[in-house]
């Protein structure tokens, strides 16, 4: 269980938990699970006992599937409201000794300490390069010796308000709360690719009630901006023209509509009760032109977003979210964005909804963390490993990765 890491999403529609192990310079899923959210909304604590409950069923369904006992999580949190700021520092090094991870902490803290803000916490510190001595644009300095170590990195903030009562909530709940990551910063570290690094690129977000967008320089965010709209819109919508309500909408939207309703069919229906207890019949070409109008909506307002957030052409724009996973969901993207925009994949084996890129993504930027700063971590400890064996589970990377997954 060497190099195992557990990570959370909370949002306002689901709470996301995914669990990982980096396995030969791999990352493999161990398992997956998502619960519907309650306590939560446009991602602010309003009810604290249901909030607890759905963290723990979330939890509870990975314990079981591994056989071992969850204490320890990265936390990825909304990145509505968040800000980010630019900072140089340095530190003086002895010339006589390279260059190790706690200087690389050290020169990091330097510049988060410049940092000073009332409402407002201190959630990721993305380093953009180093400098020792007159040597630049340096991305490891480990084993080199000079002077001065400098660097720049950009300081993702988040609101204290939101972030402090599910600080407390995991703390009550007996879980420690290892690692924090903005939503933005998950995301771009699940859904880049080798281009990206050396690019100008978007990430939109399409949440529950609300859509994030993201400017990133390099594969590092520098801004973002939040749409009041979201997939509870789609649903509402479904539900307001057939008549029924949002649970039977979101199963229709899930499991029958597609995103354009240029391939859907006119012959296939789905029966389901209104309102009135009357039971319907609603065709695939019906629903899919109610989810299709919405969806242009929420990418077409995104684009507009776009030109406030940099008046540069973009390389790229990935979009994720839950939503982004519905069949033909690429041909709307291309139809509002053209050629330049993807709808974002996950590289890893077993996940199948963009909804968990946060969470996925969070777990990658803290092993990068870590490599940075030399440091060998694991969540899970011995103890837990020899219940894991006595459970049957001989090996988990034995296991098919995909297996240890489940969904609301």
């Amino acid at each position: 269980m060497e190099n195992t890491y557990t990570s959370i999403d909370i949002g306002s529609d689901s709470i996301k938990v995914v669990v990982c192990q980096l396995f030969d310079n791999k990352l493999n899923l161990l398992a997956a699970s998502s619960v519907k959210a309650e306590g939560v909304r446009f991602g602010e604590l309003i009810n604290k006992v249901q909030l607890k409950n759905s963290i723990k069923t979330a939890i509870d369904e990975v314990e079981e599937m591994l056989g071992i006992n969850i204490d320890k999580v990265l936390l990825s949190v909304s990145s509505i409201d968040c800000e980010y700021t630019l900072v140089n520092s340095e530190i003086k090094l002895d010339n006589e000794t390279a260059i190790n991870g706690d200087d690389i902490e050290n020169v990091l803290s330097s510049g988060a300490n410049k940092i000073q803000t009332r409402d407002y916490e201190i959630i990721n510190t993305i380093p953009i390069d180093f400098e020792v001595d007159n040597e630049h644009n340096i991305i490891d300095p480990k084993g080199k010796k000079g002077n001065i170590l400098r660097s720049r990195s950009i300081i993702g903030l988040g609101k204290k308000a939101k972030l402090y009562p599910l600080l407390a909530i995991l703390e009550e709940m007996g879980i420690t709360v290892v690692d924090i990551s903005l939503n933005s910063v998950g995301d771009i570290c699940a859904l880049k690719n080798k281009q990206a690094d050396s690019e100008v690129g978007i990430i939109i977000n399409i949440g529950y009630e609300l859509t994030t967008v993201s400017l990133y320089n390099k594969s590092i965010p520098i801004k973002s901006k939040t749409i009041q709209i979201g997939s509870k819109n789609i649903d509402n919508d479904i539900a307001y023209v057939f008549k029924i309500n949002t649970n039977e909408a979101l199963k229709i939207k899930e499991k029958f509509a597609l995103a354009d309703k240029k391939f859907a069919s006119k012959n296939d229906y789905f029966e389901v009760n209104n309102k009135l207890n009357e039971k319907i019949k609603i065709s695939q070409y019906q629903v899919s032109e109610v989810v299709m109008s919405r969806i242009e909506e929420i990418l077409g307002t995104a684009k507009k977003e776009i030109n406030t957030l940099t008046n540069k052409n973009v390389d790229y724009i990935i979009i994720t979210g839950g939503t982004s996973s519905m069949d033909n969901f690429p041909v709307v993207t291309e139809k509002i964005f053209g050629s330049i925009a993807r709808v974002g994949n996950i590289k890893l084996l077993g996940v199948r909804n963009n909804k968990y890129s946060s969470a996925v993504g969070n777990i990658i930027f803290f092993i990068n963390k870590l490599k940075l700063r030399n440091i060998d971590y694991t969540m899970i400890e011995e103890e837990q490993e020899y219940e894991t064996e006595k459970s049957g589970i001989d090996s988990m990377l034995g296991k098919v990765f995909g297996y240890f997954f489940k969904e609301d």
